[in-house]
């Protein structure tokens, strides 16, 4: 089997905050969907989680 790439070569790795509540990231209200990826990529930046 062959395995692809990840689309635009990131990876992100949670190993390293695998203890945080959900809640850190993205609040305790409701939430939509494009809201919590802008949530999570800022979560990523912040904290340097990416591969690039």
């Amino acid at each position: 089997m062959v395995v692809k790439k990840p689309f635009g070569g990131y990876t992100i790795d949670f190993s390293k905050v695998a203890d945080w509540p959900i809640e850190k990231i993205f609040g305790k209200g409701k939430i939509t969907p494009s809201d919590m990826t802008k949530k999570v990529w800022a979560f990523v930046k912040k904290n340097g989680l990416s591969s690039k």
